[in-house]
Parts: C-alpha cells; structure tokens; sequence
C-alpha cells in the first residue's frame, strides 16, 4: 500500500498546483502569436529565471499590452537587470511584470520623467497609488525594447503572487501556447555521496533514444559508490522557435519506487540564488554546462520545489551487487513527457581523500592567518567543504596573493573578507585600496575599507584575492565633436570606462542645471527634449569610481 501511495502522489501534486492558477484571466501582452526565448524556471547566471521571454520578432518598439484590469502599482528603471519595467497589480490577486521596455505610455513616460528629475537621479523605483494610473486588460502601456540586462529585443513578463511578492510560472495560467514537443536530455552525471560533489568529478554517461524512451549507451552503468546522485543535462523546446528552455516537473524511480521530484512553479527572488544547489556548480563553472540534481544537497533550503523526497534526499541506495532500473520522467508546462530508463549498479566502492581542515555545512566557520581572515556564516555553504588555502608571493602589489579555496565552490552569501598589507600602505592611499578578485579566468576589483590595520570588502565567491590600488580616475570620451552643431541630433552619447572597480557616481549639469542621463552599459546617452532649448549650451559631467578617484569634462555645443 505505501509504494501505491507514493506512486500517486506526485501526479496528484502537479495538478492541484497548475489547477490553483485562474485560466484565461490573463491575455498575452503582445499583439503577435506566443514564441518563447526563455522560460520559467530555466537556469541562468546566479539565479532561476523568473517569467517568459516573449520573443518580438527581432524588433523593439511593438506595443506592449495590460494582461488583465488593475493598475500601474509600480515603475522601476534600472541600468541592468529588467531595465525600464513597470508592474501592474490586478484584484485577483497577481502582479504582472513587463520588463525590458523602451517607453512608457505618454502619461506614465510624463510621470517618470517628472521624478527623476525632482530626484536627479535616472535610477528610480516609484511606488504608486491605485488610482494614480489605472489600466483595463488590453489597454497598451508601453513598447517593447532590449534595455537592462537584455541580450536581444524581447519582452520578459511575469506573474507574481501579489503578498509574497513571488514569481510564478506563467505556462500554467492558460495563455495560448503551441508547444507539442518533449524535453530533450542528452546527458546524465553520476555522483558518490559518500564525500561532496565538490570534492570529485562527476562520471557522465551519453543518451541515445531508442523508441520513445532514452536510455544510457551502455544498458546498465556501473558507479564506485553505495549512495548515489544523479544529474540530468536536458533542455526543453517549443513548436515554431529552436531557442532552449526547461522542463517544469521531474520525477525519478528506481525499480519502479518514486526517490523524488521537482516542481517548479514558485520561485521567490529571496531564494533564486539557491539555484547554485540545485545544479553542479563545479561542472557548470568548468564546463558551462547546466546539469540539474535530482538530489537535495543539505544546504539547499529550495525545500518547496521538491514536493516528494526519499529518506536519502533522493539519492539512491544501493546495498547490494544486483543491478536496479532507473526510470526518470520529465514533463513541461504542456503536459509532454519524456522517460530515461537504464539500469545502474554498484561496483567496487571507493572512498574520498582525508580532510584536514573541514568546513560544515549549516555551521558558522572561521579562517584565521597572520594576513588574511573571515568569516563564514552558517547559511553560506551548500554542503561540506574540504577546504584549501595557498598564498603566492606579489612584489608588485600590497599583498600576496591567496588562494582562498576553488572559485567552482559556491558561496551562498556575503561574507568579510579581510587582508593584511605585507608592505607599509602611504597614508595617502589607504583610502585608494582595492580588493583584486580572479576566478581564473577574469580578474575584478571592489573598493576595500581601512580597518584596524586590515582592509576589509564584502565578497561572496572563494578564488584568488589580493590588494592593489586605484589612484586613476574614469576616462569619459565624447561620442561627438566639441563645439559642433547638434541641431539635427537626437541624443547626446558619452562612453565612460573604469578599468579597475566601477563608476559609482555619474552627473551632468546643463549650463549648471541637472540633466537626465541614461546609462545603456559603458554608454551614457541624453535624448533631447525640451530641457535643452535651441542654443549655444556648455555641459559638464563629472564621474568618479567606488576609491573616489575623479574626472569632469565640459563639453560646449550649439543645438
């Protein structure tokens, strides 16, 4: 009776969550058919996607449209992330989200213009009233663009639970999609959890299709562990667009009892970062692959996406030498499945390396050395870590250079990391220090605070870390002649670079009054409008990085 029930639950689940959301409420925002570039729940860079992009036919500017009767609740321009985004709250419940936009509606574009201005800032996040700007489902609010963090023209929409302010899965709201095609996996990666999944390399196996089931190469895979993970490398498509989404549920068996499943259909951005558990990170960072876990590392606190787990967390056991089926059912947001079956078994199991200096996960954990120290708090690892610690010697700097573990670790949050100078630090540049970081293949910097001998800055990845100065202000390079003529310009355009940490502060004045400056990456662009007359006009724009290092350019030009 118990393997009957666990058998049934999981379906059961999957559609009391997709019957919860109303059908049909909502339209789709855009006057053109559906065609995705990017789901709900897909892995991205840091975090779980959080809506659908809505492909725009390679074209900005098309009509964006109200999903549903409510109001503009919210405007937010930001240089990345969603860019120009407005949200509108509907009585029913859910918030609607449209991001990447150019302009606004005239009245809400009026709006915001008007309070950036008050604020002198480009950057705003308005809170608005119900009755401020109203709108009825189909009513257009604003044009699609490519601005934030767009790769290419597109609309990013979402629907969030309006209390918990959570992104939903906006596939189960009943918008008319084509999608008959099954999600396609193409690899598997075996894990021995006896140690972390950081601590070796994964042993990945190929699929093949045969009929309507995919199966390893080999029919039964031997693994050298007792306690098995299993990733899946998979992707979902749907009809009319060839670009990569993901599945919505998951399912994993072994001889035919349920060990586990995925629902993803709710993820918070208070939580999003947890993806960097849900995935192999190592394998992601060194092969930019994505492979999913159908396990639950310990400080994975995604515990909602897993609506049905075995006492293992979902990995397997096993405890003899026979070989068992693995039976893996992948479903999306339409309801088409794929199945992986195979067999696996145990051969000779072997064990990981001692540890000597052993980081636990869900526990707070310190370094300490003559030059270097922080602390780890006990929410910031995603499973045991046998941690490593080098230093190598920099004469050219102010300090060596340190390994602080492997950057293909993953740390959850902000964390002090402070390092001692080797050589004596001029007064004049302690407030000019930077933090140098390198994961191997990039190197960044951040601002480091003086204290108590110490120079201190917020991290949050193990790599290579060592301190150097910044004494060199931004170079701003005008995108125009000096002393022309712009009476048949659109816009001013000025590029703005900073090698080192980033342009903290950027102002233009306008013959000594404030002016509106989009930044668009190392662009910073001024439309002009009717805060900049026909006339002779001196601009002055100064800009300084996060060591305070400054620069102004006047730039004077009729228009």
């Amino acid at each position: 009776m118990k393997k009957i029930i666990l058998l049934l639950l999981f379906p059961f689940i999957a559609f009391s969550q997709q019957s919860k959301y109303p059908q049909d409420y909502f339209r789709n925002p855009l006057n053109i058919p559906i065609l995705l570039a990017g789901n709900f729940g897909e892995c991205r860079p840091n975090h779980f996607h959080s809506g659908i992009d809505i492909k725009t036919l390679g074209k900005e500017n098309l009509p964006v449209f109200a999903a549903a009767d409510g109001y503009i609740s919210r405007i937010k321009m930001d240089k990345g992330g969603f860019g120009h985004a407005l949200y509108i709250t509907h009585p029913n419940g859910f918030t609607t989200l449209y991001a990447h936009l150019n302009n606004f509606m005239p009245s809400v574009q009026k709006y915001t213009k008007k309070m950036q201005y008050e604020k002198e800032s480009w950057s705003v996040d308005l809170s608005l009233l119900p009755d401020q700007f109203p709108v009825k489902k189909g009513q257009q609010i604003a044009w699609s663009g490519n601005t934030g963090g767009s790769a290419g023209p597109h609309l990013h929409f979402e629907i969030r639970d309006t209390k918990t302010e959570h992104p939903l899965n906006p596939m189960l709201f009943g918008f008319p999609i084509v999608d008959t095609r099954s999600p396609v996996p193409t690899q598997l990666s075996f894990y021995d959890m006896n140690q972390s999944i950081y601590n070796q390399n994964a042993q990945f196996t190929s699929l093949k299709k045969q009929g309507n089931v995919y199966t390893t190469v080999k029919d039964t895979v031997e693994v050298n562990t007792d306690r098995l993970g299993i990733g899946i490398n998979v992707n979902d498509f749907m009809n009319g667009s060839a670009n990569t989404l993901n599945f919505y549920t998951a399912s994993w068996y072994m001889d035919n009892v349920l060990q586990g499943s995925i629902l993803l259909d709710d993820i918070g951005y208070d939580v999003t970062r947890y993806l960097h558990a849900y995935v192999d990170y190592k394998t992601r960072k060194q092969k930019s692959a994505w492979f999913q876990l159908l396990f639950q590392l310990p400080g994975n606190f995604l515990s909602h996406i897993y609506p049905s787990l075995n006492m293992q967390k979902g990995n397997l056991v096993l405890n003899d030498n026979a070989a068992h089926r693995v039976r893996v059912e992948l479903k999306d947001a339409a309801g088409n499945q794929t199945n992986i079956s195979f067999f696996v078994k145990t051969g000779a199991t072997t064990r990981g390396a001692e540890c000597t200096n052993r980081f636990e996960v869900n526990s707070p954990n310190n370094f300490e050395h003559p030059n270097i120290r922080f602390a780890l708090g006990d929410k910031a690892l995603y499973q045991d870590v046998c941690f490593e610690f080098s230093s190598k010697s920099d004469e050219k700097n102010f300090s060596d250079r340190y390994q602080v573990h492997y950057s293909y670790v993953p740390v959850h949050t902000y964390f002090d990391l402070q390092i001692k100078p080797n050589k004596p630090v001029p007064f004049n540049l302690r407030d000019k220090m930077v933090m140098m970081y390198s994961d191997g293949k990039s190197e960044d910097g951040r601002a480091a605070i003086f204290e108590n001998g110490w120079y201190k800055s917020s991290v949050r990845n193990f790599g290579n870390y060592w301190l150097t100065t910044d004494t060199t202000a931004p170079v701003i390079t005008s995108l125009q002649v000096q002393n022309a003529n712009l009476a048949t310009a659109k816009q001013l355009r000025f590029r703005v670079k900073e090698n080192i940490t980033s342009v903290k502060n950027f102002r233009a004045t306008l013959n000594g009054k404030w002016i509106c400056f989009e930044p668009r990456g190392d662009i910073f662009f001024y439309n002009f409008d009717e805060h900049c007359p026909k006339g002779k006009h001196k601009l002055t724009i100064t800009v300084s990085d996060e060591n305070n290092n400054s620069k102004t350019l006047v730039f004077n030009f009729t228009r």
